[in-house]
């Protein structure tokens, strides 16, 4: 099945791409959830405009994301969280969450560049990376504490 990624699909590509996917991935996966398109030749026309709103998105300078990368890596940022009496939290800490204390901290990412390895489910100190360019990834450490 031939397809137009519409986001960013980890192993596969960035919007824009036309890949090759099997059948059932395509059409029970990637289309459901908007990630991405049919390929047609109409279709074919719109991926210069989605490639020009994901250059304007882009860290282009390799020079810029390595600043970016020593803010995010500069000290632990904290996440506020509600948790129970053990220190275990009531579910578990999101890529929003962890955006959103980026972004009170100065910097600004995409939710969708912040991998978590493992689920963040207790409080104390974690490590997750962050893709700030094809090139830099940066490891910023989290502080999950109690919220009040």
């Amino acid at each position: 099945m031939k397809l137009i990624l519409t986001h960013e699909v980890t192993n596969l590509g960035t919007p824009g791409d036309i890949v090759e996917v099997k059948d059932g991935y395509g059409r029970n996966f990637l289309l459901p959830r908007n990630f991405a398109i049919r390929w047609s030749k109409g279709a074919a026309k719109q991926v210069e405009s989605i490639k020009a709103a994901r250059d304007a998105h882009a860290v282009h300078d390799l020079e810029e994301a390595k600043s970016i990368k020593g803010n995010l890596e500069s000290g632990p940022i904290n996440v506020a969280v509600r948790a129970g009496a053990g220190g275990r939290l009531f579910g578990a800490v999101t890529v929003s969450d962890i955006a959103e204390a980026l972004a009170t901290a100065g910097a600004k990412v995409d939710k969708r560049r912040i991998e978590v390895g493992n689920p963040i489910k207790s409080l104390g100190a974690h490590t997750v990376a962050v893709r700030v360019h094809p090139e830099v990834s940066a490891q910023v450490k989290l502080n999950v504490v109690a919220s009040k």
